[in-house]
């Protein structure tokens, strides 16, 4: 069993994951800005913690974190305040949960990324160019350091049921997949501490997702 910071615990693939974790007999601890969040999170299974990338030091983080096994970055602005808030919270929270990771002693720490075809072929506007910039950095930014790391870069989320089936590798064609799978996916990278160092990119597929990351973990590049 382990215990897991998620930090964006109250986002979609946040609530989804500590229901996953749950049923694994991990121990999720949730990291939520609103006051309110704590009781529903709470009633998700996860010990709740208040706190606000925007507003948190590195040692007030690093405290947070303390205690726990691995750290997983769902946090994201989702386009809401615009280019500021993208890079306060895509760009300058990950880097401080990064830096509180490090602090911690936590050497885990898996990150929900970007897809990097996401928007190609399309009009897209100056805020998702300024997102994608800002998630490509984010990426940069822990893969140079020094922890564990697995950068997942799911395709277009949805709201789906997961189907459990998945297509993974270190590069794969462009697709959707369900926020639910992501969350799946999430939880067997905690239980496959061997995959590290590795950005790996996922869609909805057809198999099944532990065996898919057994396969890729086994040396197979590319699991659909």
């Amino acid at each position: 069993m382990s215990s897991v910071f998620i930090v964006g615990g109250a986002g979609k693939i946040g609530r989804r994951l500590i229901q996953h974790l749950v049923l694994r007999g991990h121990k999720p601890v949730a990291m939520h800005r609103q006051i309110h969040q704590g009781t529903e999170l709470e009633g998700l299974g996860a010990l709740p913690v208040n706190g606000g990338l925007q507003e948190l030091t590195v040692d007030h983080l690093a405290r947070l974190m303390s205690g726990c096994d691995v750290v997983i970055f769902t946090a994201g602005a989702g386009g809401k305040g615009g280019p500021e808030m993208t890079n306060a919270i895509d760009g300058r929270g990950l880097e401080l949960s990064v830096e509180a990771a490090t602090l911690a002693g936590i050497k885990r720490f898996l990150l929900v990324s970007a897809f990097p075809e996401a928007g190609r072929g399309k009009h897209v506007s100056d805020t998702f160019e300024n997102y994608m910039a800002v998630k490509k950095r984010a990426d940069v930014y822990l893969a140079q350091s020094t922890l564990d790391w697995v950068i997942l870069r799911p395709g277009t989320l949805t709201d789906y049921p997961g189907s459990g089936l998945v297509r993974v590798g270190l590069a794969i064609p462009y697709g959707e997949v369900s926020r639910d799978d992501v969350a799946a996916t999430l939880v067997g990278l905690v239980e496959k501490p061997q995959l590290a160092r590795v950005i790996l990119e996922l869609t909805q597929g057809n198999t099944p997702v532990d065996e898919a990351l057994e396969l890729f973990a086994s040396g197979q590049v590319e699991i659909s």
